[in-house]
């Protein structure tokens, strides 16, 4: 994506998957291979495939990751919802690692548990090819309106 199209985005809420998978290349989230799948004010949801570049000195996926992807997918879903009203933050990160994996395609799904004027919080499940549960996190976002 263009300097030029970035330019052209009022709020995340126009963009669709693949316009914000796009949108995000060049970044962190980018490195470790996440691409969106659904993107709307009440779910966001993505996937990456795991790679050797994305595991700890033990083999299994980094816990990094997780925290990122948490990080992102609520972020990404609090931007949505607050749209043209400002920007948002997170400023809390909460992550559990339930069980490790060494491969394959993984999915996080980001969904609201409230939303309020000057904060939110989401809460992340991502899940293996069979939908086990590997890790969940919660991530409060601060919402910081555009001054007027």
């Amino acid at each position: 994506m263009t300097q030029h199209d970035r330019s052209e985005i009022r709020s995340l809420a126009d963009l669709t998957p693949e316009q914000m998978t796009r949108f995000s290349e060049g970044s962190f989230t980018d490195l470790i291979g996440l691409k969106y799948t659904e993107i709307s004010p009440d779910r966001v949801a993505g996937e990456w495939v795991v790679s050797p570049q994305l595991h700890q000195p033990a083999g299994i996926v980094n816990g990094g990751v997780y925290c990122t992807v948490i990080e992102t997918l609520a972020s990404v879903g609090g931007g949505v919802w607050y749209g043209e009203r400002g920007s948002v933050v997170g400023v809390n990160n909460n992550t559990d690692f339930l069980r490790a994996v060494r491969e394959g395609v993984l999915r996080g799904v980001a969904t609201p548990l409230h939303r309020g004027r000057l904060q939110q919080l989401w809460q992340v499940v991502i899940t293996d090819e069979q939908d086990r549960v590997i890790a969940r996190g919660q991530v409060r976002i601060q919402n910081l309106p555009t001054a007027e």
